[in-house]
């Protein structure tokens, strides 16, 4: 991928408790190569890779914001055309602004906010770094989706904002929501019901694509992960599973059907 158009998830970033440990634990499970990018003394924003081609990026977390208790976490990027006018949408849609819209040095624009519904996400206006280099390939991000206890102010932030469209999939006993760029599907949504726990916030989970959802499962618990929901088989989509890292961020792995 040399570029994104508006509405496709570009980047996903990890701000963990632990650098050091964190990409030990990721570079044994999915087989990445790193970049280390000094940030700071002993600091690093390091490039996650696959055949040296950026697909994913992580830092360590500032010590103040561990000690107020922030979990580590990953970070997804939706490209946009305008990230300043997005920003001032995305106010006027209901959205509080976390951070930018700012510059990341001749990287790109950015701007992360917290949508109407309590979930947190970043707009990305690459220039120089445009996103992910690989797309829909093994071991990379591939599948983003949107946990909400407000799926219709949800659905109308994004599609407000994105020119998304959304389509209602009805799957395994509820109703899914399919957000859609060009009548392709990017993204997915799904109502948090009272089987939830209290303390779980709306979020969006990313997915990495594995040739065997088991077998990546059980690694990842070798490597210190917590198994949050086991290998599960969704009909026509593959099967999932999503896990907890040594250092607290959660996050799926999923093999395709195909």
């Amino acid at each position: 991928m040399d570029n994104y158009p508006q509405g496709i998830f570009c980047w996903s970033e990890l701000c963990t408790h632990n650098w050091k440990e964190g990409k030990a634990f990721y570079t044994s499970l999915f087989d990445w190569g790193t970049d280390d990018q000094p940030i700071g003394d002993d600091l690093f924003y390091t490039m996650l890779q696959k055949e040296n081609d950026d697909i994913a990026a992580m830092y360590e977390m500032p010590k103040e914001q561990i000690q107020e208790g922030i979990l580590s976490s990953w970070l997804t990027y939706i490209a946009v055309d305008d990230v300043d006018e997005c920003a001032l949408k995305a106010k006027q849609f209901g959205a509080e602004i976390i951070a930018g819209p700012h510059n990341v040095m001749n990287a790109g624009r950015m701007l992360m906010l917290t949508d109407p519904g309590g979930a947190t996400v970043a707009l990305w206006q690459g220039r120089e770094h445009k996103g992910c280099k690989r797309l829909s390939e093994l071991s990379t991000p591939y599948w983003h989706e949107l946990a909400t206890r407000n799926s219709k102010i949800s659905n109308e932030f994004y599609c407000a904002l994105l020119g998304w469209k959304s389509e209602i999939k009805p799957m395994d006993g509820m109703d899914y929501t399919l957000f859609m760029v060009d009548g392709k599907p990017v993204a997915g949504m799904l109502e948090m019901n009272n089987e939830w726990p209290e303390e779980v916030p709306p979020h969006w989970m990313i997915y990495f694509l594995v040739d065997n959802c088991d077998s990546t499962a059980n690694k990842a618990q070798e490597l210190g992960a917590q198994l949050c929901v086991p290998s599960t088989t969704v009909p026509e989509v593959g099967r999932f599973a999503v896990l907890c890292d040594p250092q607290g961020a959660v996050f799926s792995v999923i093999q395709t059907k195909d």
